[in-house]
């Protein structure tokens, strides 16, 4: 049983919204930010990376970007830039890029399913950005960006999305990178009712991406009940702002990994420990694998296709069964000395919509020394390690598209 609950979005006024939604404050750096927020006074990076408006000297984790945060929020709200729906709501967010479209309904999750592990995640947080966005939600009290959930899906609320979407669109827009945004409002007592009831039949929620944003709700709700011991759960506090999307409607991208160095191995000392796990075949013209167990890697100009030899892995182990996870245990910690994924600076993760394009960039910039190529995992292969309370290892899916930023906001009161 999952429970999910309507609430008053805090959202950008219908003709503002395509100056407002932005980038997720963990995808771009601050320089990034700052380039793309230049001339928009109204874009969400405002908000969401404060320190754009500060000093580029100051710390990113200085009081003065949280106070800043929360100054620009509520200004951008009495300047009528944002406004809040006077009910609370469910909302679908639809989301278009090329030929793929997935539809969410963007409501509050419980805090206590989160503890109570009926909300699963699949990766570790770390500390620092744990601590930064539980810093800004208190700060601002309001939760900025949503959760990204899904769930095995079920025909029964496809259907009533189906039937909702019908409708006219409060929103409709497309961002600079050719995503195509819409989203409804659904403000119907009856169909409210009939997704909370929906919903209850469906067993767990999956963390595809936002760790970070689900941990520091739970924990700024745990503030919140220590400051207020006479709570009664109904508070705004107690739910997680999300956007819930079934399981068969997502695109999982591979999530690629570039190493610095060969921890002092020359390229051909490389190579050779690298064939005692893999099959090695150069000139590897496709660069990006096609198969499980099959990775591409990029050195000195060449690429080449490694295969896993079937001794190194377990088929009924579901953590060790991944490809991320055959890679790290059997050449990034051996072979390169890579071990925490989480903290060691010699390791980089690209996305897989930037292509094989950047993995080439990256080495032949000197920056890096040797690239992989990854195929991506798929949500069955997610939600069977969050079934068995089992943890992947870090980055290893990308999501695509997205999720914007500020076009739905969560108060906690």
């Amino acid at each position: 049983m999952c429970i999910v609950k309507p609430f008053k979005a805090v959202r950008p006024v219908k003709k503002f919204v395509r100056d407002v939604a932005s980038y997720p404050y963990d995808i771009i750096d601050s320089d990034e930010a700052r380039n793309i927020a230049e001339g928009n006074p109204k874009s969400f990076l405002h908000i969401i990376k404060s320190e754009i408006d500060l000093s580029p000297e100051i710390d990113i984790h200085d009081d003065r970007v949280y106070e800043k945060a929360r100054e620009n929020f509520y200004n951008f709200l009495d300047e009528g830039i944002l406004l809040q729906d006077k009910e609370p709501c469910f909302y679908i967010y639809r989301q278009r890029m090329g030929n793929h479209e997935q539809y969410g309904i963007v409501a509050c999750a419980s805090v206590d399913e989160y503890e109570s592990i009926r909300i699963k995640k699949h990766e570790l947080t770390k500390s620092d950005i744990q601590a930064d966005r539980t810093k800004h939600i208190a700060r601002l009290n309001a939760q900025t960006g949503p959760v990204f959930l899904t769930y095995r899906a079920q025909k029964s609320i496809d259907e009533i999305v189906t039937k909702l979407v019908e409708g006219s669109s409060e929103y409709d827009f497309s961002s600079d990178d050719g995503i195509s945004h819409t989203a409804w409002v659904v403000n119907d007592v009856n169909t409210i009712d009939a997704i909370k009831g929906e919903f209850l039949a469906v067993d767990s929620f999956y963390i595809a991406d936002g760790h970070h944003r689900a941990a520091s709700a739970v924990a700024v709700a745990k503030m919140r009940r220590e400051e207020n011991p006479d709570y009664d759960e109904n508070e705004e506090f107690n739910y997680t702002m999300a956007v819930i999307f079934p399981h068969n409607q997502l695109k999982v991208m591979d999530y690629n990994r570039v190493v610095k160095d060969l921890k002092g191995l020359s390229e051909s000392e490389f190579l050779d420990k690298v064939s005692d796990s893999f099959f090695l075949t150069d000139n590897f013209n496709e660069k990006a694998p096609e198969q499980f167990h099959e990775f591409g890697m990029y050195i000195k100009g060449f690429w080449y296709r490694l295969r896993a030899k079937e001794d190194i892995y377990n088929e009924n182990d579901v953590v060790g069964i991944l490809d991320v996870s055959i890679l790290q245990d059997h050449l990034l910690k051996p072979i390169l000395g890579i071990g925490d994924l989480r903290t060691d600076d010699r390791i980089a993760f690209v996305g897989g919509v930037r292509g094989m394009e950047e993995l080439e960039r990256l080495v032949d910039s000197g920056q890096y020394a040797v690239a992989f190529s990854m195929y991506p995992m798929t949500l069955t292969q997610l939600m069977d390690v969050a079934d068995t309370g089992k943890l992947m290892p870090p980055k290893s899916t990308w999501f695509e598209p997205k999720l914007r930023s500020g076009i739905f906001v969560h108060l906690l009161e």
